[in-house]
């Protein structure tokens, strides 16, 4: 590998980091499609059979601006990233760990909700974009509940 292509794929890795952190804060400040969509590809896919599968852009804003009368507020706190790179295509691990306070039956309900993201990027025009992210939930409790007995991991 050259030089330039060391380079390259260092910096290709810091632009998804960024890319996923722009993207969990805006999350984080109510899910507002406005600021999400634009981070997808066009036909990008977000998937979770929690959440629902949501084919793209114009689905996956939808689904961000109906989420955050479920989900009113978040703090998504990843970790773990595992990011390969090869050219113009990418693909990424991470954590999620995410206390968050949730509607139910018109009450206010903290949780904790503990997955993992398999994501597929694509660079396009020099900017790095989600293509595809699969979230797993393993596991989504009250905050004063054990989550044990209740876990689910990525077959």
């Amino acid at each position: 590998m050259t030089l330039e292509e060391r380079i390259d794929r260092l910096e290709s890795i810091e632009a998804i980091r960024r890319l996923k952190h722009v993207y969990m804060n805006w999350c984080d400040l109510g899910y507002p499609p406005a600021h999400l969509g634009p981070l997808f590809e066009t036909e990008a896919v977000w998937t979770s059979a929690v959440f629902g599968t949501h084919r793209g852009r114009a689905e996956i804003e939808a689904f961000f601006g109906g989420v955050s009368a479920q989900i009113v507020f978040a703090a998504h706190l990843a970790m773990n990233c595992v990011i390969d790179v090869k050219g113009d295509e990418a693909t990424g691990k991470w954590r999620i760990l995410m206390p968050c306070t949730m509607m139910e039956n018109g009450e206010k309900v903290a949780r904790w909700i503990l997955g993992d993201y398999d994501e597929l990027y694509v660079r396009k025009n020099g900017e790095w974009l989600f293509r595809k992210i699969d979230f797993v939930v393993n596991f989504n409790v009250p905050a004063l509940e054990s989550w044990a007995g209740r876990e689910t991991v990525r077959a």
